[in-house]
């Protein structure tokens, strides 16, 4: 198995939006939750990757084994006032880390990682910011993140 790595371009949009949803759909149902069947990702997914790529404001890395892509992350930058641990108000969003169950405990998923927080520091991010699933808790704290007992979210 060579696995390759390769930053996301428009041309693997179709393909990474339907592993997007095939990633929160076993999330959603891990939990013993339901998908919700009202809600169109598709379309949104496309206007959020096409807008924000071209913003610079969403990088990804995919793994790939020949053809086939084993592996996604993704980061999105944002900015607010800055504050003492974070100096240049610019935060990073770590999203979209997914590795096919056949590929995991091989490193890819580290690898992904080490690249999206590469761009993150290159962007001048000073936090990564991350809501993580059951599944990845092990792989970001080895890799350093911290919990943070203060996050909330309100949903509309």
């Amino acid at each position: 198995m060579d696995i390759v790595y390769k930053k996301l371009s428009e041309n693997e949009l179709s393909r990474i939006i339907k592993m997007r949803i095939d990633q929160l759909t076993e999330e959603y149902m891990s939990q013993g939750r339901t998908v919700p069947e009202d809600v169109n990702l598709e379309t949104a997914l496309m206007d959020f990757y096409k807008r924000n790529m071209a913003a610079g404001t969403y990088v990804s890395w995919l793994a790939y084994d020949g053809d086939k892509i084993v592996g996604t992350s993704g980061m999105s930058f944002a900015e607010k006032p800055p504050y003492f641990t974070c100096p240049s108000g610019k935060l990073g969003i770590l999203s979209s880390m997914y590795t096919n169950p056949d590929y995991r405990r091989l490193g890819i998923a580290t690898e992904l990682l080490d690249r999206v927080v590469k761009e993150a520091k290159d962007y001048g991010c000073g936090t990564i910011y991350i809501t993580a699933s059951d599944i990845g808790v092990k792989l970001y704290e080895a890799y350093g993140f911290q919990h943070n007992g203060n996050f909330m979210q309100l949903n509309f």
